[in-house]
């Protein structure tokens, strides 16, 4: 559905890239993570794959169809949804959906039928100047979603949301996925992103640092651990046992033979300690 081949891109006249040689695939009703922290060249990604900015060398192609045509048919079947709210102020929410609904060429959703979806059906006839963040952060979420796109661009969906809201908006991500629409999401929260996307890549300071499944991204790069706590000489200890040494392996063996432990519990390693492993840096 997305194919991304050899992509760069500078915004400057030299070869400092902020995008240097991307390469990614996404199939039909894959939700793919694009992941990394601020300035690593997944908003100038999105960007290029949306038409906003232009290729100036690779390749890109939604569908089948070269990016670099922006034509009114990739436009009818994508839709963005912008971490910064960029709606028109002055009119209500339902207004401003009305207005974008007479922009495609193809049917679209009932604007009041997205406004509850999002919880924003009491503020429908309000202007979206009053609106706080998070409801303009939802009413660009619904917009997006106003020609029921087969290719779904959601940059921080979640992003300055309460947890209700948050957890609201992930059910609808996950039911365009099954309903078969192709999910690119860029964000810096590991955590959204574990719990969502069946791939992702890290990207950082304008490359593909690794691309794989949330599951064996972790499995491949994190350790094995078992957290214990458990008595010796009347003396509770704590401490995480790796399953990948044999003396961790007899220590636990023993304690499980002995009666010794109080508590045990698996650990894994989290997306975002892959991604310092990975790349050096944190996601700030």
């Amino acid at each position: 559905m997305i194919l991304v081949k050899n992509l760069f891109h500078s915004y400057t006249d030299n070869e400092m890239y902020a995008v240097e040689d991307v390469n990614f695939s996404i199939e039909k009703g894959e939700i793919f993570g694009f992941l990394g922290p601020s300035g690593a060249g997944k908003s100038t990604t999105q960007n290029i794959l949306t038409g906003l900015l232009d290729i100036q060398k690779g390749q890109a192609s939604i569908d089948g169809e070269d990016v670099r045509k922006k034509s009114q048919r990739l436009f009818n079947i994508m839709g963005v949804s912008f971490e910064q709210p960029n709606v028109y102020r002055k009119l209500t929410a339902i207004e401003n959906l009305e207005f974008y609904a007479n922009l495609y060429s193809v049917p679209t959703e009932d604007p009041k039928k997205l406004l509850k979806m999002v919880g924003l059906e009491d503020a429908m006839h309000k202007k979206a100047g009053a609106f706080s963040k998070g409801m303009l952060q939802r009413l660009v979420f619904c917009r997006s979603m106003l020609n029921n796109p087969k290719v779904w661009f959601l940059d921080e969906p979640t992003s300055g949301l309460d947890p209700t809201t948050a957890s609201r908006i992930k059910d609808i991500i996950n039911e365009k996925r099954h309903g078969g629409a192709t999910i690119f999401l860029t964000t810096h929260n590991m955590h959204i992103a574990d719990e969502l996307c069946d791939r992702v890549a890290f990207i950082n300071e304008g490359k593909i640092a690794a691309m794989d499944a949330p599951r064996d991204l972790k499995l491949k790069h994190g350790q094995k651990l078992i957290r214990v706590e458990y008595l010796e000489k009347n003396e509770l200890i704590q401490t995480s046992l790796s399953m990948r040494k044999d003396e961790d392996k007899a220590l636990l063996k023993r304690l499980i033979e002995n009666g010794q432990i109080d508590t045990m519990h698996s650990q894994e390693a989290s997306l975002e300690q892959i991604f310092i492993k990975l790349t050096g840096r944190g996601l700030d």
